[in-house]
Parts: structure tokens; C-alpha cells; sequence
């Protein structure tokens, strides 16, 4: 991926500062959500955990969104991939104090997340957190997250929508389509999964790793979860508060909805006739960590 984008400023992580940010009224968003941070200050260390922002013109909501992350998550690092934004996402993720990882056009998000997950590796973070720049996941959430990855001893925690809990509601048509994927994939995978294409991830640097070696392009969540299985990694997944976006417009109208279900229906099919590269096995990438932590060679694939 090296060559792929242009860091911001220097090209070093900033201190945050967010001084002139436009402030983004949330209050009825957000009951509960100043407790959840400060419970999250007191419990957790966040210095090791990478937020990573896919965003591709999102200069409206994106302010707002680095401030929440700032106010839940004090000392995580943040990285902005501006995604071949025509628009002025990249300056103001810099002065959100972001590190800017800049596309050189338009890629879509599966190779936005692969170049952002290659940072958080090479800059020696333990835990990536992706969180989309239109306000739709709610940074504050994050905690669920972490506290389930400690307890199931996971590499990926996943927030959900449609589980036991979740408060979010979508049409019944795309409710409809996403169920039966998510029937589908539940199959696949032999776990249940009820939010198939939910991007609010918490993960591992492990199984980062085991991304580097191969990530799907297209919309990668679904299939995303299909190859981790299958490379011997394991997630879970928790009920958390989503919004309704505050900008712009989904990528998946009711049509669009569909054509993407049935796209993803066949590369799934296909992606189980297909051999996996075990170089991103968690077997390979613990053994390589285990060799680089005691001193030999363990080279990032």
C-alpha cells in the first residue's frame, strides 16, 4: 500500500486540538452518552487504540464526529482516510487534528480501511476502532465494544443494530434483505450474526494484520467476517446505539439494497470455492508475533 496516500502536515500524529471545531448539537443523540465517556476514561487506557475514519466528502459531519471522539476516547489516535474527497474532508480532518492518510482517488472503502489498518500496524497500535465519518456510530459506544472483546476473548467486536437491545430501525425492506443475508452468512460463518454490514468494528492488531494479506473492495463487512472465520479468527457482537446519518446520503437506496445482497450472496458463494492465503491465518500472524516479541524476525505480511 505504500505510496497510496500523502500524510498530513509532517506526516506525524498530532496532539489534539480542537479549538474552532463547529459544534454539533447532539443532546438528544447523545442521553447517557457523557456517563458512558467518563466511565471510559476512568476504566480504559485508549493511547494504543486507533480510531479509524473512512471518509470520502464528508466535510459536514466530520468535525463533529472527530469532537465526539476526542470527548469519549481521550488519547486514542486518529487517522482520516480522505478517500479521494472532492470536497474539503482532508482540511478539515487536519484541523480536527486528525493524521490525514489521503488516496490518491477514489478507491472505495475497502481499500480506504486496508490503507488505514496498514497505518495502525506500522505505527504500533494494539486495537483498531473504525467509525464512520457521516455521525451514524456513536463514539461513546466504543466502550461496549472493548468490554465484550476483554470478556469473549475475541479479535473482533462487532456494534449491531438489530440485536437484543438495539434501538435502530430501518425500513422493513431493507430490514428484510439484510435479514436474509444475515441468515446466510450465519450459516457460513456456523455463528449467528444479526447486522451483516455493520462498519462499527473494534478489532485486534492480529487480525489487522491477517487484513494486509487480503480485504475485500467492494463493501467489505460481510465478507469481511466470512474470511476471518475461515482464517481461524473469531468476533462477537453487542447492541449499540446508531443514528440516522447527519449528512449526505447512503450509498444503499432500496434497489441499491437489493443489487448489493445479491452481489454479496454470490461472492460469498465463490469465496468458499477459493483457498485461503494462511499467511493472514491467526495461527501464522500469532507465531510471527511470537518470534518478534522474543527477539527473531517477524515480518509484517
Amino acid at each position: 500500500m505504500g505510496g497510496f496516500w500523502g500524510w498530513g502536515g509532517e506526516g506525524t500524529r498530532r496532539d489534539f486540538s480542537f479549538s474552532g471545531v463547529r459544534e454539533w448539537s447532539m443532546k438528544e443523540d447523545m442521553s447517557g452518552g457523557a456517563d458512558m465517556a467518563a466511565r471510559g476514561r476512568k476504566d480504559w487506557d485508549w493511547r494504543k487504540t486507533l480510531v479509524l475514519v473512512p471518509a470520502f466528502n464528508e466535510e459536514e459531519s466530520l468535525s463533529g464526529v472527530l469532537r465526539e471522539i476526542r470527548e469519549s476516547l481521550p488519547g486514542a489516535g486518529v487517522a482520516v482516510v480522505d478517500d479521494g474527497s472532492q470536497d474539503r474532508t482532508a482540511a478539515v480532518a487536519r484541523k480536527g487534528g486528525a493524521t490525514v492518510l489521503r488516496l490518491p482517488c477514489n478507491m472505495g472503502v475497502g481499500p480506504a480501511l486496508q490503507a488505514g489498518m496498514r497505518w495502525a500496524v506500522e505505527e504500533g497500535y494494539e486495537l483498531v476502532l473504525r467509525v464512520d465519518a457521516d455521525g451514524q456510530h456513536i463514539p461513546a459506544e466504543a466502550l461496549k465494544l472493548r468490554e465484550a472483546l476483554e470478556r469473549e476473548g475475541t479479535d473482533l467486536a462487532i456494534g449491531t443494530r438489530y440485536g437484543d437491545g438495539g434501538e435502530y430501525r430501518g425500513s422493513w425492506g431493507r430490514r428484510l434483505v439484510l435479514k436474509a443475508l444475515a441468515v446466510f452468512l450465519s450459516v457460513i460463518c456456523r455463528k449467528r450474526t444479526d447486522d451483516p454490514t455493520s462498519g462499527f468494528w473494534l478489532m485486534t492488531r492480529d487480525l489487522a494484520e491477517c487484513f494486509l494479506v487480503h480485504y475485500p473492495s467492494d463493501y467489505p463487512e460481510p465478507e469481511a467476517v466470512a474470511l476471518l472465520r475461515r482464517q481461524g479468527f473469531d468476533f462477537t457482537e453487542v447492541p449499540t446505539r446508531f443514528r440516522t446519518r447527519k449528512a449526505g446520503e447512503s450509498s444503499l437506496g432500496p434497489w441499491k439494497t437489493v443489487n448489493f445482497a445479491a452481489k454479496v450472496f454470490l461472492a460469498l458463494f465463490v469465496d468458499r470455492l477459493r483457498s485461503v492465503d494462511r499467511r493472514g491465518s491467526a495461527a501464522a500472524i500469532r507465531r510471527r508475533r511470537a518470534r518478534s516479541e522474543s527477539g527473531g524476525k517477524g515480518a509484517v505480511a
